[in-house]
């Protein structure tokens, strides 16, 4: 058993990013970064999952608790733009996601898989026609796979059947991508890579891995679509014989601008989990996520880190799974706050974003033609914060202060959970977050 500090320990990352941005226009999307940590690199027997959502500067980002359910047969399920047919059971999933869409961004579900994604361009070329979002495949996959393993054959035969497309953005112009996904559960992570319906995966045992709107797997592919080789090959992007690097075939020889930028993001991502190798807890994450120098946590062109998420899946199935959400932009000012599934588990509506029915922008069509408010109540106070923060030097510092207290709080109950000092029904434990938000929102008040 670890020593109770080592769930939160951490040294501030001493990094010093060498790696210099690529020059942003102002239409240009930088994208997310996702991380894991599975023993040794980490420094409890835990998987340790994180991502940050870099998404539209404006876009607000709920988190969305939907309980398990039962279906009936022939149901059919209302995606972000199309339908597709609902399974009979569905698994209790936190979802962190942009409020205009049915997927996520980021997400956990009630068994310990937590996913994330990338955008992605590659030599298959990107459509504009309405089918899946890269968003929608990670929600379906939470809310049907008890392992990580499982959700990479979900989003496969999803892919399959109904193709990724449609615009990713709350924008008449529209803007389209494939997706790499970074799948977790308690015992191992996998990295599932597409383009169009053709996909590699990539299994993860041990040791921290990253992901950053690029190609990452190359001749590891633990499993592929059954046709990925013969269609490069007829496309005339390899030669059928030798090594098949899956990277280095499917990535676009003139990357775009974006792209060029997601390198030097994924080196110093890299860097970053190798400086913590073998220390690496959900603080470790915290600090790599708010890591500034090396554009991780970004706030130019147009594109900031609008949301962040920490997840701690212990080995031991007996301990409970503690997924930690911002629900706020800007993880440098921003409180990660710890969500357990629990008997008590409900919607925090703080963290909810108004809805509009059947005039929501995303629902008429030509689609986002007009403009909403989506702000929900503490977005609306964490921007007030913001503010405060940035025109008052001494009343910002006491607010980030409190900031600093209360996630520090909830850190601290973790580790007194996962090493057994604390041992709270589960009705309490799954009303966690909704206390961690209602203080939060006290303090910005």
């Amino acid at each position: 058993m670890p020593k109770p500090g080592a769930w939160r320990q951490s040294g501030r990352l001493r990094c010093h990013i060498a790696y210099h941005m690529t020059t942003q226009s102002p239409d240009t999307p930088c994208s997310c970064d996702c991380f894991v940590s599975l023993p040794p690199a980490s420094a409890v027997p835990a998987v340790i999952f994180a991502k940050n959502s870099d998404r539209p500067r404006d876009e607000v980002q709920e988190v969305v608790f939907v309980p398990a359910g039962t279906h009936a047969p022939g149901s059919r399920l209302q995606c972000t733009y199309i339908e597709v047919e609902q399974v009979s059971k569905t698994h209790a999933v936190i979802l962190s996601r942009p409020s205009w869409l049915w997927g996520a961004e980021m997400g956990a579900n009630e068994h310990g898989v937590c996913i994330g994604n990338e955008a992605v361009w590659t030599k298959e070329p990107v459509g504009q026609g309405e089918a899946l979002l890269g968003m929608d495949l990670l929600r379906l996959a939470l809310e049907r796979s008890s392992s990580a393993q499982e959700a990479v054959r979900v989003i496969a035969g999803l892919l399959e059947r109904h193709g990724q497309g449609g615009s990713c953005r709350e924008d008449p112009e529209p803007f389209c991508y494939h997706n790499t996904f970074l799948l977790a559960d308690r015992t191992e992570a996998w990295v599932l890579e597409t383009a169009g319906r053709l996909w590699a995966a990539q299994r993860i045992q041990e040791g921290a891995r990253n992901i950053s709107n690029q190609l990452s797997i190359g001749t590891d592919i633990s499993a592929e679509h059954p046709e990925l080789r013969t269609h490069a090959q007829a496309q005339g992007w390899w030669g059928g014989q030798g090594t098949f690097d899956f990277a280095q075939v499917f990535s676009l020889t003139q990357q775009p601008v974006r792209m060029e930028a997601a390198k030097a993001r994924f080196r110093a991502g890299r860097e970053l989990l190798q400086q913590q190798q073998g220390g690496i807890t959900a603080e470790v994450m915290m600090d790599i996520l708010r890591n500034k120098e090396s554009g991780i946590c970004m706030d130019s062109g147009g594109f900031r880190t609008t949301a962040s998420m920490v997840s701690i899946l212990p080995r031991d199935p007996t301990q409970p799974c503690v997924h930690f959400l911002t629900a706020t932009p800007d993880p440098s000012r921003s409180v990660f706050k710890p969500f357990i599934f629990g008997a008590g588990a409900a919607q925090a509506p703080q963290v909810l974003s108004p809805t509009f029915g059947a005039q929501d922008p995303v629902r008429t069509v030509p689609r986002f033609q007009t403009q909403v408010d989506r702000r929900h109540t503490l977005y609306l106070g964490h921007q007030k914060a913001l503010g405060l923060m940035e025109r008052e030097q001494d009343q910002g510092q006491q607010l980030r202060q409190k900031q600093q207290d209360l996630e520090r709080e909830g850190l601290e109950a973790a580790s007194r959970l996962l090493v057994g000092e604390w041992a709270p029904p589960s009705r309490e434990l799954g009303g966690l977050f909704q206390a961690f938000v209602e203080r939060e929102s006290q303090a910005y008040a």
